[in-house]
């Protein structure tokens, strides 16, 4: 009977645990993210310096296991890396860097030339007067030629200017156009190439779905490449909200910016749930707003209904990214997981937003899963 028994317990056991081995196998078999897009373009997601420094080991291991491609979230930016004249800080550059190289994927620089999170010393001389053309230019050079240098031939391609292009009209009269002219842009790109010939350079800038936002990047890049200055690829931030992009406009701004000879990148991909304060939506980074509650209404979870509605909205856009495939160099999020995005704190601090595919826990969402079944369809939607 004992006998019987210790056959029966065994006889259970066995059946569990093939149990597990298949349910184990069958997990493993669910592609990743740069698995099911594989052939059709890059998968990326931006890193904060937690990522590689080892303290967000979670999310890290995320990012090995979706990702071929990453971007600098902030250690790149003029105010991390040149805090004041003379001095450079590569330490948490380095460590991205070398984080890339160790998982082999595709490493973007963000970013050489923007007017935002540059010190302000850029602009002054010692007795705190505006520097002149010349004086601007050569630090300009001595940056992007230091920084570029640095990393020939390990980082794959940088954004060389960031944002140049005004919300209502012609070129942002930024500290960079006010002392050199727009012919800042020319440089930064003739620097970025010379300081490494082979790596991809690219103009990156937001709102490139708005008709007049657009045409000022068509009429930017063809200027530079009529110059014979290289321009490898136009990055097309995507920090969108829910039902906000026009799919027509947003399949308009693809197909133009490809005309031009250039690849075409979604390079900051989010999507807010919330509801934005002002109806012009905007992705200026000085802008700002009270935290009320009816701005932040999803504290704790986020509805079914919301999260089919996220769904939606990725499979909308990727379905014209995928149509497009040949076009498409690389598809980025601006995040790895909800609880770090920057949505939690722009353009109100402190809300809870849920615009990526994985959720706080670095679980993913209905929206991840939705974006898979679409790359894996024999229709691709």
């Amino acid at each position: 009977m004992k006998t019987i028994s210790h056959v029966l317990l065994l006889a259970v056991l066995l059946v569990s645990l093939s149990c597990q081995n298949q349910s184990t196998k069958k997990e493993s078999t669910i592609p990743t993210l740069k698995e099911a897009f594989e052939g059709k373009f890059l998968l990326g997601t931006a890193l904060h310096v937690d990522h590689t420094n080892g303290v967000r080991k979670q999310s890290a291991d995320l990012v090995e296991q979706q990702y071929n491609s990453i971007v600098a979230e902030n250690c790149m930016k003029p105010e991390e890396i040149h805090p004041s004249k003379g001095v450079y800080n590569f330490k948490e550059a380095d460590q991205f860097v070398e984080y890339g190289e160790k998982n082999n994927m595709f490493i973007v620089g963000h970013t050489l030339v923007w007017h935002s999170q540059v010190p302000d010393w850029f602009f002054l001389d010692d007795e705190g007067n505006t520097v002149s053309r010349e004086q601007l230019i050569e630090r300009m050079r001595d940056h992007i030629h230091t920084v570029v240098g640095r990393y020939k031939g390990r980082v794959q391609a940088w954004d060389v200017v960031n944002e140049a292009i005004d919300d209502k009209e012609g070129l942002r009269k930024s500290k960079w156009h006010q002392i050199i002219g727009e012919d800042f842009i020319e440089l930064a790109f003739q620097f970025a190439h010379e300081a490494d010939p082979d790596a991809e350079l690219y103009y990156n800038d937001y709102s490139l779905i708005l008709p007049h936002r657009r045409a000022e990047a068509v009429k930017l890049v063809k200027n530079l490449i009529d110059k014979g200055i290289r321009v490898d690829g136009i990055g097309m931030q995507a920090h969108y909200g829910i039902d906000y992009v026009k799919i027509p406009e947003f399949e308009k701004s693809i197909t133009d910016f490809a005309s031009l000879g250039v690849k075409v990148m979604l390079t900051e991909l989010d999507i807010s749930v919330l509801p934005f304060p002002t109806e012009e939506i905007s992705a200026e980074i000085s802008q700002k707003y009270a935290l009320v509650p009816e701005f932040d209404p999803y504290t704790s979870t986020l509805p079914d209904s919301m999260q089919a509605k996220l769904a939606q909205n990725y499979v909308d856009l990727f379905k014209v990214l995928l149509k497009y495939q040949e076009k498409i160099g690389r598809v980025t999020f601006w995040g790895v997981n909800d609880a770090h995005t920057w949505r939690n704190n722009w353009p109100i601090e402190g809300r809870t937003d849920h615009p990526l595919l994985f959720d706080r826990n670095n679980q993913p969402k209905k929206a991840y899963h939705a974006v898979l079944e679409l790359a894996n369809s024999p229709t691709k939607g």
